[in-house]
């Protein structure tokens, strides 16, 4: 739970803040769409990727701001004490939390927006921070930490989710009546729609291995080049590697 330049406490508390925006973000959305009767988008939130991988960010943020905050006070991760398959899902959970949000920005400015700014301060409020911060985010993890670059096994864990994801949107549609994103309706085209979700698989494939490489960049830079091997808690344990990095690791 360490990065290359900031101090653990600080790496909590950036950490920490990245989460209580992005809870902020969801539930004002969420009242607001209330507040003005648009109930049925708070309803159907759930249904789009967007909403949910930022609902994953949000907690993300939240659970490694604790990790860090307990490693700064005892020298020791709060996820170093839970069991190996928790470790091996939360560092999993890392490679989403660094694709995710990638694929989400490139496809909603790429497909989905209409070119057009929003019509209300609100729209374009929400959108910039659901469809560009949460790049910014990401980027934050990517380049301030010092994890190693995931396994390739998270790319597979990556599809299965994209998969699961599109069944998802066919069950929506066959119990609301609704695409999540109109360029999943079939009635458009078949071949349209195999475009798009090849072409989606693809994009995810090609994120996950530029975010792969730049993350090796960074450690290579940072700690072979500039020999900033990172900034450690006072009370050290035994072990001050990443755990993140130590189940990387074993997953290899």
């Amino acid at each position: 739970m360490t990065s290359w330049i900031l101090p653990p406490i600080y790496l909590a508390i950036v950490r920490l803040l990245l989460s209580v925006y992005a809870f902020t973000t969801i539930f004002f959305v969420l009242g607001w769409d209330g507040a003005h009767h648009r109930h049925d988008l708070d309803r159907s939130s759930f249904s789009f990727f967007t909403d949910l991988s930022y609902w994953g960010m949000a907690f993300y943020f939240l659970f490694s701001s604790l990790h860090t905050f307990s490693y700064a006070r005892t020298g020791r991760a709060w996820l170093q004490r839970w069991p190996l398959a928790f470790q091996i899902a939360h560092a999993a959970f890392y490679s989403t939390i660094v694709t995710f949000p990638v694929l989400v920005t490139a496809v909603f400015w790429a497909i989905l927006y209409s070119g057009k700014w929003f019509s209300s301060e609100f729209e374009g409020w929400s959108n910039t921070s659901r469809h560009a911060l949460n790049l910014v985010f990401a980027a934050f993890e990517i380049f301030l930490t010092r994890t190693l670059p995931p396994p390739y096994a998270h790319l597979l864990i990556i599809v299965v989710i994209l998969a699961l994801y599109l069944a998802l949107a066919y069950v929506t549609h066959a119990t609301a009546g609704f695409y999540p994103y109109s360029f999943l309706d079939p009635e458009k085209g078949s071949g349209r729609l195999a475009g798009y979700i090849i072409g989606i698989l693809v994009a995810a494939c090609l994120i996950f291995a530029i975010v792969w490489l730049v993350i090796w960049l960074r450690k290579w830079v940072t700690e072979e080049k500039l020999h900033m091997r990172g900034k450690f808690a006072k009370t050290r344990s035994v072990n001050d590697e990443e755990m993140v990095e130590v189940t990387r690791e074993s997953m290899k």
